[in-house]
């Protein structure tokens, strides 16, 4: 089974490398740019074959390393 993680800063976080993305951006004349941020992309091949189980151990894997739950939120798919 094949997980898809997707991690990023919680709304009303500051974002430094969102904003200095956001300022490159603008320099190089694209000017439509706007609230641009920075998360962290993950895929790992687990060999778990029960999506129940798959998803319990993708969860604790998000809230014990691989996200910030203080700061950061994750959404993850699992896929055979």
């Amino acid at each position: 089974m094949k997980a898809k993680i997707h991690v990023t800063l919680k709304p009303g976080i500051l974002d430094p490398q969102g904003k200095a993305i956001e300022h490159a951006l603008d320099s190089l004349g694209f000017k439509n740019a706007a609230n641009v941020r920075v998360g962290k992309y993950m895929e790992l091949n687990l060999q778990e074959t029960d999506k129940a189980k798959a998803e319990i151990e993708v969860k604790q894997m998000c809230e014990k390393l691989l996200a910030n739950t203080i700061i950061e939120e994750y959404r993850y798919e699992l896929s055979a």
